[in-house]
């Protein structure tokens, strides 16, 4: 954008252009980048979602699978502990364990996901050199 605008400057001089021209062309420019602006948001917007929704349908997906096997050694682990102790007994340390280690994993996950970084921190930037841009031509 800015070479497009550095080119016109070279092509034509300011001084022979009227002031209405100049602002005409400016507010054209600033409409131009604005709208390139949004569509740079929209763009990263929806890249940033996109790897945040595959990364959550993993989770799910593991999740659901994982918690198959773990039934199974669930039960395993609880007949086992059965012949030892009464079976209320077995059920009750194994869920106890297993409702310990669920609390774990699914706060690690929480973490993980919080830390996503979900702002569109490129069209930040490139909005603030717009803004600097603007209050340069203004001037």
């Amino acid at each position: 954008m800015q070479r497009m605008n550095e080119n016109r400057l070279e092509n034509c001089s300011l001084e022979n252009r009227p002031l209405g021209d100049l602002f005409g062309d400016l507010a054209s420019d600033m409409s131009s980048l604005v709208r390139q602006e949004v569509q740079l948001a929209k763009l990263e917007i929806a890249n940033k979602a996109k790897y945040v929704g595959r990364n959550v349908g993993y989770l799910v997906i593991g999740g659901a699978v994982a918690y198959a096997a773990l039934l199974a050694i669930i039960s395993a682990i609880i007949m086992l502990l059965a012949k030892v102790v009464p079976g209320w007994g077995a059920a009750l340390i194994v869920g106890a364990v297993v409702g310990g280690i669920g609390w774990l994993l699914i706060g690690k996950a929480m973490m993980a996901l919080q830390q996503a970084e979900l702002t569109p921190r490129e069209t930040v930037e490139t909005l603030k050199e717009d803004a600097t841009w603007m209050k340069e031509q203004i001037k």
